[in-house]
């Protein structure tokens, strides 16, 4: 069946890893404290405190101990959906200041764009925020890439190592999964889209091969007509 639809991972695949670990986590990092204390009482921003609360098991945690807790959190990198929340908002304030510029590699942006044209719908995957995703994209150093999407999906839809997750993100899609193309540079996350029925193309941009599935090591090189 010929593929309608391209679901594309974030970090290693359309954007360097290095912008978020080098340029957006440092950036939350600094600015996470200062923008909890002043904005703890905001709704949206009080909800993602009780949820750290709860996941943390620290039901009375004061907001210094739960900004402890966040910034804990950011050096382990963990994939948890409050700390994402929040950092999406922290760098909302950045790209609206014009201190973040959304990386996108140029080679993405002309596929997407393709792609976008050719009639391919696509959608987005990863563990950061889907408003943190709409920000890159929407701010990104070739400026705004959003009209290209159809939809956004992140840890609120599963796991991106869960098969379980792609089921969902294929029912929201109401298309296929045979004819979903899932782009990613880390095989366990190729192999759940596959579990799941999804047609999937490794990233390897230094090179190399993800192993049972095609790689390439640019946009350029994926033909969604040939899958």
């Amino acid at each position: 069946m010929p593929i309608k639809a391209i679901l594309t991972d974030i970090e290693g695949t359309t954007s360097a890893v290095s912008f978020v670990f080098d340029v957006l986590f440092p950036y939350a990092a600094k600015h996470l404290p200062a923008f909890v204390s002043q904005n703890a009482t905001r709704f949206d921003v009080a909800e993602q405190l009780d949820a750290v609360r709860r996941d943390s098991h620290e039901p009375n945690a004061d907001v210094e101990r739960v900004i402890e807790i966040l910034l804990g959190w950011i050096a382990e990198d963990r994939k948890a959906t409050p700390l994402k929340a929040l950092q999406g908002m922290v760098w909302e304030q950045g790209y609206q200041a014009g201190q973040l510029k959304g990386h996108v590699y140029p080679d993405a942006v002309e596929a997407l764009q393709r792609w976008h044209q050719a009639g391919y719908q696509l959608f987005v995957y990863s563990s950061g925020s889907i408003q943190a995703q709409r920000l890159i994209f929407g701010c990104s150093e070739a400026g705004d890439l959003t009209p290209l999407f159809s939809g956004y999906f992140d840890t609120t839809s599963g796991p991106k190592r869960e098969a379980q997750s792609y089921a969902n993100i294929t029912r929201a899609i109401e298309i296929e999964a045979s004819q979903i193309l899932f782009l990613s540079d880390i095989v366990e996350e190729l192999d759940a889209a596959r579990a799941a029925g999804m047609v999937t193309c490794g990233l390897a941009r230094e090179g190399g091969e993800l192993a049972w599935h095609v790689t390439v090591d640019s946009f350029a090189l994926i033909n969604p007509a040939t899958f």
